[in-house]
């Protein structure tokens, strides 16, 4: 047994949240970068699948162009779109 392995829960009323900081509002980061502390990490995929869901296109690019998420991180957010996604402005 690994000693100090362990992984953190992810609680779904944190998601929304932390997408909007990081998404909407560049008040967060994924990591630890441009003064920010970054999000847990077991909370990066499933921001990254809330947003794909719920944010428009134009603001996932946006994000990127604000280096707010890097290029690797939006081609992730990216990956996760449907059909379904919103394209534009609400």
């Amino acid at each position: 047994m690994k000693v100090g392995c362990y992984k953190m829960a992810v609680y779904s009323f944190r998601i929304g949240p932390y997408a909007r900081d990081i998404y909407l509002y560049g008040k967060q980061r994924f990591t630890t970068r441009d003064g920010f502390s970054g999000i847990p990490e077991e909370y990066n995929e499933p921001v990254k699948e809330y947003a794909s869901k719920n944010f428009t296109l134009f603001e996932t690019e946006r994000a990127q162009a604000q280096t707010w998420i890097t290029q690797y991180e939006y081609e992730e957010s990216i990956a996760y779109r449907t059909p379904d996604s919103p394209l534009d402005d609400i």
